[in-house]
C-alpha cells in the first residue's frame, strides 16, 4: 500500500472502509461461541481474513449494482449495505431474517440493496450474474453485476461457459475470484498444475488481471478499473483476489472427523495471520495519523454494541410457523 495510492482518498472514506472491514471480522467472530456451543444449527462458512475483498469490491460498487455469492458470503452481504440483525436473525432461523428464516448462512438475498443471493453449490451463482448482466444490456440499465466465487469454482464447467457467453455478448459483469488456496480442504496445489486461475480468462479474450485480496485500497483499485470498463460497455473483467481465510473451511475450524485440529500447516497459519487485512490496514491508518487508537478502540466498540443487538433482535424474533412450511415454497 503506497502513500501514493492513500492520497488520493479522503479521511472520511478510509474511514468508512476500515469500519466496514471491522463490522465483518466482528460478526464473523461473534458466531464462533455460539457455533460452538450448538446455537446455530446451520452449517456456517465464516468469512474472517477476507474482509478486504468485499469491502473494496463493494465500495467501487454503485447501490443499484448486483452481486452474487457463495456460501461465505456474510461479508458481501454486509459491504453491499444488507442489514446486520438480519443476517444474524437469519443464521438463526428466525422469521425476521433477511431469507425469512428459510435460508440460512448460505442463502442470504437483499435485493433492495443489489444482494440477488448466494448459494453453497460450487460456482451455483456464476451463471445468474451472467443472465443478470444479460437482462441489464436488454434494458439498456447500466448496471454492472459481479459474481464472487472462490478458487474451487476455477475446476467447474459452468465457469467457462458463463465467461464465453459473457464475452461473446460483452457483458457488464465482473469475475471475482477469492482465492484462498484451499478448495474445502485440499490445497491448490493438488486442484492445478499452477496457481494462476486469473489466466482462464484471458483465451476468451477478457481483461484478466491478479491483485493482493489482502489490501483494501489495492482491491478497490482494481474493482474500481474493472467497473469502469464495465460501464463503458468494454466488459466482461476477470480478477483474482489472492487471499486466505484464518477460520476452517465450515465453523471455526475445520474439524476433521471430530478432533478440532486445522489441516493446514501452523507455519502457514501464521504467515498469514502477519498479512492480516485488517491490522496492517490499521497500523497503516495510523502511521499516516487518518486514525487514533482511541478512534479505533470508539469505532470497535461502537460496532460490537451493534452486533449485541443483533443478537439481541435474533433471539428475540420469531421462528417461521409450522402452518407456513410450504410458505416461498414453489414447483414448476
Amino acid at each position: 500500500m503506497t502513500s501514493s495510492i492513500m492520497t488520493k482518498y479522503s479521511k472520511v472514506f478510509l474511514k468508512q472502509l476500515y469500519r466496514m472491514m471491522v463490522q465483518i471480522r466482528l460478526c464473523e467472530e461473534s458466531l464462533v461461541g455460539p457455533i460452538l456451543r450448538g446455537e446455530v444449527k446451520c452449517p456456517v462458512h465464516l468469512y474472517t481474513g477476507e474482509e478486504a475483498i468485499a469491502t473494496g469490491v463493494c465500495a467501487a460498487l454503485s447501490e443499484k449494482d448486483y452481486i452474487f455469492g457463495t456460501h461465505r458470503s456474510h461479508g458481501h452481504y454486509l459491504a453491499k449495505g444488507g442489514s446486520l440483525q438480519k443476517l444474524i436473525a437469519e443464521i438463526y432461523g428466525k422469521e425476521t431474517g433477511c431469507s425469512e428464516g428459510r435460508g440460512g448462512s448460505m442463502h442470504i438475498i437483499a435485493p433492495e440493496k443489489g444482494i440477488l443471493g448466494a448459494a453453497p453449490i460450487v460456482a451455483g451463482t456464476i451463471s445468474l450474474a451472467v443472465g443478470s448482466a444479460l437482462a441489464a444490456k436488454i434494458r439498456r440499465e447500466k448496471r454492472v453485476s459481479v459474481s464472487f466465487f472462490g478458487d474451487g469454482a476455477a475446476g467447474e464447467g459452468v465457469l467457462y461457459e458463463s465467461l464465453n457467453f459473457a464475452a461473446l455478448k460483452r457483458l457488464s459483469v465482473i469475475f471475482a475470484c477469492e482465492n484462498n488456496l484451499y478448495s474445502t480442504h485440499m490445497p491448490i496445489r493438488n486442484c492445478r498444475p499452477e496457481n494462476n486461475v486469473f489466466k482462464i480468462g484471458i483465451p476468451f479474450g477478457i481483461a484478466s488481471f491478479r491483485t493482493n485480496g489482502n489490501e483494501v485500497l489495492e482491491v478497490y483499485e482494481a474493482t474500481k478499473k474493472a467497473v469502469g470498463i464495465c460501464r463503458r460497455n468494454r466488459g466482461p473483467v476477470f480478477i483474482e483476489f489472492m487471499t486466505y481465510r484464518l477460520r476452517g473451511h465450515v465453523g471455526p475450524d475445520d474439524n476433521i472427523q471430530g478432533t478440532r485440529t486445522d489441516i493446514r500447516p501452523k507455519e502457514e497459519i501464521e504467515e498469514w495471520r502477519k498479512k492480516d487485512p485488517i491490522k496492517n490496514f490499521e497500523k497503516y491508518l495510523i502511521k499516516k495519523k487518518i486514525l487514533k487508537q482511541k478512534e479505533i478502540e470508539k469505532i470497535r466498540n461502537k460496532i460490537q454494541k451493534k452486533v449485541t443487538l443483533a443478537y439481541k433482535f435474533a433471539k428475540e424474533s420469531p421462528y417461521p410457523k409450522e402452518k407456513d412450511l410450504m410458505k416461498y415454497v414453489f414447483k414448476d
